[in-house]
């Protein structure tokens, strides 16, 4: 009687600090995609699917499954908080996203072509490149200086842009956020703000589909999981996106450049620490 009352307590706690674990991961990983999505467009898969992977041993496929999934509503509150204070291009962002779509599937088709040597941690390599970018060259492109240039090259811009974009993440597998934001602040001469909203904007169309895609092919997740992530990852995105909205040019490039570094660090950590 004492043995089975013994047992069953400590299943009682074992099942309590499962919760506890779970609930902590989930909640450092939206919180980790909420500020990278609200700050610098990033997507939220990037960080979420390694905590997944690595601390609830969430299988691969899934734990991507369940970051493009925090991503959609991260990124779409993101994007309405760009737009409410008009840092959004979604005409040009809509030419985008399609380009972005179509060649995704190009790159994918062929880098099933080529041997498996593929660039593995580009996307996290790609965040910390950025990261010192913004802190080294700050993005300082005006609104008024964005509107200068003429429609037809910006749309041309936003073609090669997309084209650009799409096979690289078809071809590699990752990186769509950091890449977007990229050509738009380089290639397209985005102002940073308008930059990250007309990412973010493209990211909630681009997350969806691979979401649905993933749950689809593979497994239905485990909907705690879910459900936890998408929540904290939304929270963070919101508060991350009205504080940067509202911050100054010169300050917004140095978070921006801190959080995708530390964030980037973070990631690396993970990959080689705890695998």
């Amino acid at each position: 009687m004492l043995l089975s009352g013994f047992t069953e307590f400590t299943e009682r706690v074992c099942d309590t600090m499962d919760l506890f674990i779970k609930v902590l991961v989930c909640f450092i990983a939206g919180a980790g995609a909420g500020i990278g999505t609200g700050f610098a467009g990033m997507s939220a898969a990037a960080i979420v699917s390694p905590l997944l992977i690595t601390f609830l041993n969430i299988p691969a496929y899934t734990a991507v499954g369940i970051g493009l999934a925090s991503d959609v509503l991260a990124s779409a509150v993101s994007a309405y908080t760009y737009k409410k204070n008009k840092n959004i291009d979604i005409k040009n962002g809509l030419i985008m996203m399609l380009c972005v779509l179509a060649f995704t599937l190009v790159g994918s088709y062929v880098s099933s072509l080529l041997p498996n040597a593929v660039m593995g941690n580009f996307s996290v390599f790609m965040t910390i490149l950025l990261g010192v970018r913004f802190l080294v060259k700050p993005v300082m492109t005006t609104k008024a200086s964005m509107d200068n240039e003429p429609k037809k090259t910006r749309i041309i811009k936003s073609v090669i842009g997309g084209i650009l974009i799409g096979f690289i993440c078809g071809f590699v597998g990752a990186g769509g956020g950091m890449m977007m934001l990229l050509v738009l602040t380089s290639f397209l001469g985005y102002e940073l703000k308008c930059a990250v909203g007309t990412s973010v904007f493209i990211m909630t169309f681009t997350a969806l589909t691979g979401a649905v895609s993933h749950f689809s092919i593979g497994e239905l997740p485990d909907v705690s999981t879910l459900v936890l992530c998408m929540i904290f990852t939304l929270i963070w995105a919101r508060i991350a996106a009205v504080i940067a909205n509202n911050a100054k040019p010169l300050t917004l490039n140095r978070v921006t450049g801190v959080v995708l570094i530390s964030l980037g660090v973070i990631v690396l950590t993970v990959n080689y620490l705890f695998v």
